[in-house]
């Protein structure tokens, strides 16, 4: 499976999961870390915890071993690195403070998501 389709399933999944504000950016030019950011809010420290879950099951079914994480135990901020998919979730008050989205942002390079967002849980 290719990185980007990959990335565009986490997606999906965190969409399912009742993740919010998900944002999948291609940053391979920008950047040596990884290929794609995956970028979504949890409503709260519990949920945070569960999509990251989520997430750790998918890659691994998909047979991508987790490099490296942190902030998994206290649900604020979790990243995990799956080496070319870097995947941040956040409570919201730590998205807003650090603004990932903004500073990989370059204009051209957020990638379109299978679903809507904008409509009504």
């Amino acid at each position: 499976m290719q990185d980007q389709e990959l990335a565009l399933r986490l997606a999906s999944l965190l969409f399912e999961k009742k993740a919010q504000d998900i944002v999948v950016l291609r940053v391979s030019h920008l950047t040596i870390l990884c290929d794609y950011l995956v970028i979504a809010s949890g409503r709260n420290a519990v949920q945070v915890s569960a999509l990251s879950d989520a997430v750790d099951q998918m890659m691994s079914d998909a047979g991508c071993a987790i490099r490296r994480s942190e902030g998994l135990r206290e649900g604020r901020w979790a990243v995990m690195d799956y080496g070319h998919i870097m995947v941040h979730l956040f409570h919201r008050e730590e998205r807003a403070f650090y603004s990932l989205d903004r500073l990989w942002n370059d204009g051209s390079n957020m990638l379109d998501l299978p679903f809507d967002q904008t409509s009504p849980d």
